[in-house]
C-alpha cells in the first residue's frame, strides 16, 4: 500500500531526464524539458525530503546612474546559498521603489541598455514643458514613476537544479529612472522543492 500525500502539500518530483510518452500540448518533445510533477508513489520518507521550502533575502543594489543596468550577478550572489537548495521552484523579485523598475532583457550587448533608456526618455517627457502636476520631488520624479509603471517592480523566474532558469541571452535589469538615485532594495522570495 502506498502512502498518501497530505492534502496541504503533495510531494513534487523534479526530473530533467524524465520523458513523457505523450508530450503535453504546446510542449516540444525532448527539447530539454524539466518536469515537476506530483509524485504518485513517493515513499513517505522521500516525501518528507521533498517538502516545499521557502527562503527570502533582501539584496541592496548601490546607487546607479540613470539608465538600465545588468544586475544578474549581484542577485545570484545575494541568494546563492539559498538558491542551491532548490531542485525546482520559482524566484520572485520585488523592487521596493516607485522610481525604478525591473525587467528581463539582453545580457550581452550593452547597446540594448543604452537604446532602452533612449526610448524611455523619448516617450516620457520631462522638464519644465512636461505636463506633470507632481513636481515637488524634482522634474525627473514623475517621469520616473511612469517609467517604473511601464516595466513594473516584480519578476518571476523559474528555478531549476539550483539555478535561475533564464534563456542564454537573458539577464535581470535594474532600470534607474532618477538622476540622483538612492540604494535600491530588492526582496527575493524563493519557493519550491
Amino acid at each position: 500500500m502506498q502512502a498518501a500525500a497530505p492534502a496541504w502539500a503533495p510531494p513534487i518530483v523534479s526530473s530533467a531526464s524524465a520523458v513523457s510518452a505523450r508530450p503535453r500540448r504546446g510542449a516540444s518533445a525532448g527539447a530539454g524539458a524539466v518536469r515537476c510533477e506530483l509524485a504518485a508513489s513517493a515513499p513517505s520518507s522521500a516525501a518528507g525530503s521533498l517538502a516545499p521550502r521557502w527562503a527570502q533575502r533582501t539584496v541592496v543594489i548601490p546607487p546607479q546612474r540613470r539608465g538600465c543596468h545588468l544586475i544578474t550577478p549581484k542577485i545570484v550572489n545575494g541568494i546563492r546559498d539559498d538558491l542551491s537548495e532548490f531542485k525546482c521552484g520559482m524566484a520572485h523579485l520585488f523592487l521596493q521603489h516607485t522610481s525604478a523598475s525591473l525587467t528581463i532583457n539582453e545580457n550581452y550587448d550593452s547597446d540594448v541598455q543604452f537604446d532602452t533608456e533612449t526610448f524611455l526618455s523619448r516617450i516620457v517627457p520631462e522638464g519644465p514643458s512636461a505636463p506633470w502636476r507632481h513636481t515637488i520631488e524634482g522634474p525627473d520624479d514623475m517621469p520616473a514613476h511612469i517609467k517604473s509603471s511601464m516595466f513594473g517592480c516584480a519578476l518571476t523566474i523559474p528555478i531549476t537544479d539550483g539555478h535561475l532558469n533564464m534563456g542564454t541571452w537573458q539577464g535581470i535589469w535594474l532600470c534607474e529612472h532618477r538622476d540622483y538615485a538612492t540604494p535600491r532594495q530588492i526582496v527575493i522570495t524563493l519557493n519550491g522543492i
